[in-house]
């Protein structure tokens, strides 16, 4: 029985022994959601290598490379990747097509040796991103009532954004450029202060995103911009209103009138031919009113 944990120690020591680069980092890979993506894998050019095998969790595929007078032979073993993987020689890298959420995560590559029992081990930890939508803006501003002035919020956001996306707000004044930090920028606006333009910037590892500038001005209750604006926008949009209720009124009468004189003309031609009738036999026709 004392013999036994120096059996396992020994056990343990030899299967450490037979792979190289268990220790170290996996290398981080990015993909773009629904497109494809490539894993590298380095062989020993100076050693032929017996098989290939690629898991993610749980077994994906075996590679036999190529040999003279022999193709290689490819058997995906896990369905999830039947039809959207490829190995790219020649050195029978991962190719993922068509990535899915699920295929993020853990990847390695175990190189088996045919003359030797050491195997090489690469690891990989795959990340899977989406391209990011066009910005959208929100403007939150309230007026203190200090001639005018104005305090904004201006907010960032993108839709079905996802992890690890940044936020940067642009500003410009006098061919001047600033950046702002943040999904969220407070800024302060007054009548007769120099025009300033803002726009927001997303980005995430596979994207980067700007949004068109808005000026602050026009979010703003100036009694000598906005609000002339915002009445004469009013007054067209009322005169268009009245305009078309106009058309469609006249259109609904006419119709009326159409339909009216269509269903009054076959009432006047029977009345014609029965008084036509009467009085070849003599009677007083009916009256046509």
């Amino acid at each position: 029985m004392a013999a036994l944990p120096w059996l396992l120690l020994l056990l343990l020591s030899q299967e450490a022994e037979g792979y190289s680069g268990d220790g170290a980092d996996p290398e981080e890979v990015v993909g773009i959601l629904h497109e494809s993506v490539s894993l590298p894998l380095e062989m020993p050019f100076d050693e032929e290598v017996e098989n290939i095998i690629w898991s993610s969790h749980i077994r994906l595929a075996t590679v036999v490379p190529e040999t003279e007078g022999h193709p290689a032979t490819i058997m995906v073993t896990d369905p999830r990747y039947e039809g959207r993987v490829n190995f790219l020689e020649p050195t029978y890298s991962l190719h993922i097509q068509n990535l899915s959420w699920e295929d993020s995560g853990s990847y390695q590559a175990q190189v088996n040796l045919r003359t030797s029992q050491v195997s090489t081990m690469q690891q990989y930890n795959l990340r899977i991103y989406r391209r990011l939508s066009q910005p959208y803006m929100t403007v939150n501003f309230g007026i203190p009532g200090e001639e005018g002035a104005c305090n904004m919020s201006l907010i960032c956001s993108v839709e079905n954004a996802g992890l690890d996306v940044t936020y940067t707000w642009i500003s410009w004044e006098d061919g001047a450029e600033t950046a702002h930090e943040g999904s969220i920028l407070r800024a302060f606006w007054r009548p007769g202060d120099k025009a300033v333009s803002y726009s927001c910037r997303a980005s995430n590892p596979v994207s980067n995103i700007t949004s068109r500038p808005i000026q602050a001005g026009s979010f703003c209750a100036d009694p000598g911009y906005p609000l002339e604006k915002a009445s004469t926008s009013f007054c067209l949009l009322a005169k268009g209103l009245l305009i078309l209720l106009l058309f469609g009124t006249l259109a609904v009468g006419f119709w009326f009138l159409r339909v009216q004189t269509r269903g009054k003309a076959p009432r006047m031609r029977k009345l014609k031919r029965n008084r036509m009738r009467l009085r070849k036999k003599g009677q007083p026709g009916p009256s046509l009113n």
